[in-house]
């Protein structure tokens, strides 16, 4: 298992009218359950722009992300939408979760973020085709699983510290070939790079991440490597930074994993390593693959 920095509503939610906030918190109904997220409308908003949505990590929330990823500023920035989704309890462990097609609970957090996402896109007029789901440990994991079932939705996605479930692992069959983004941290202990996770509870199962960014990358015909290493601006972090660039696939799809050496169960730029900021990289790989 691993750990991140830590009523009854309307089956529907309610339209909001008033166009000048630009921060809101809404709860809707899904599946029997209460469930909340925080939507970030910058002020440059327009329609048909780009929707984001950012998942914590297991035992986190979405005010945690909010606050350490700093994606607001970035959709200042560049007119995107963000959603952060807030995971649900689960009686097992008491602490909140994404079912990630784990074992340790019922929820159908596949259909909860897809249905979100339908949601925002009506309510807000944000980009059918243009929508992308980024997480944080379990959060990253969850990511991988809308990747494998939910890609005709989710156009591309990135996780920092999360791998794929065994489940996911086993039976990933994406409907449309997706980008994807990856950053992992060598001396990660919680989700360790090199697959060596416990099965409990579904989490393990999944190889060494090169052999899961593979997998990715056979799947959308890459053929070339570019590889970057950024400068190490910051020596007092003790871990430097290598992206490797898989090119060259099927619809110019990408596939860029992010190696943290000395790294650990971090979001560069928030903590640990300091020579890139996860979130300006993860729109940079976004903004790539708009439509």
């Amino acid at each position: 298992m691993f750990f991140s920095c830590s009523n009854q509503e309307d089956d529907v939610d309610v339209i909001i009218d008033d166009t000048s906030w630009t921060q809101k918190e809404f709860t809707t109904n899904h599946g029997g359950l209460n469930r909340k997220y925080i939507l970030y409308k910058p002020k440059n908003f327009s329609e048909n722009a780009p929707l984001v949505m950012i998942l914590h990590g297991y035992t986190s929330n979405n005010n945690n992300i909010l606050t350490y990823s700093k994606m607001n500023t970035i959709a200042d920035q560049n007119g995107f939408m963000v959603c952060y989704p807030q995971g649900s309890i689960t009686p097992l462990t008491g602490q909140t979760h994404w079912n990630a097609n784990l074992q340790m609970s019922d929820v159908n957090d596949i259909e909860f973020l897809s249905d979100l996402a339908s949601t925002v896109q009506q309510q807000f007029k944000t980009s059918k085709d243009n929508v992308f789901v980024a997480g944080m440990s379990n959060g990253g994991f969850m990511s991988y699983t809308l990747g494998c079932e939910k890609s005709d939705i989710f156009k591309a996605v990135a996780s920092i510290t999360g791998t794929m479930s065994g489940y996911d692992w086993q039976n990933c069959s994406p409907a449309y070939k997706i980008p994807i983004l990856q950053m992992s941290g060598t001396n990660d202990t919680t989700v360790p790079w090199d697959g060596t996770m416990n099965t409990a509870l579904g989490w393990g199962g999944a190889p060494h991440i090169l052999d899961v960014m593979e997998f990715w990358s056979d799947l959308n015909a890459c053929t070339q490597d570019e590889i970057i290493d950024f400068p190490d601006i910051d020596k007092s972090d003790y871990s430097t930074v290598s992206l490797t660039k898989k090119k060259g696939g099927s619809y110019n799809n990408e596939v860029w994993f992010y190696k943290v050496e000395g790294g650990g169960h971090d979001w560069p730029g928030a903590w640990g390593n300091q020579d890139i900021n996860a979130s300006e990289e993860i729109w940079k790989f976004f903004k790539k693959h708009i439509n």
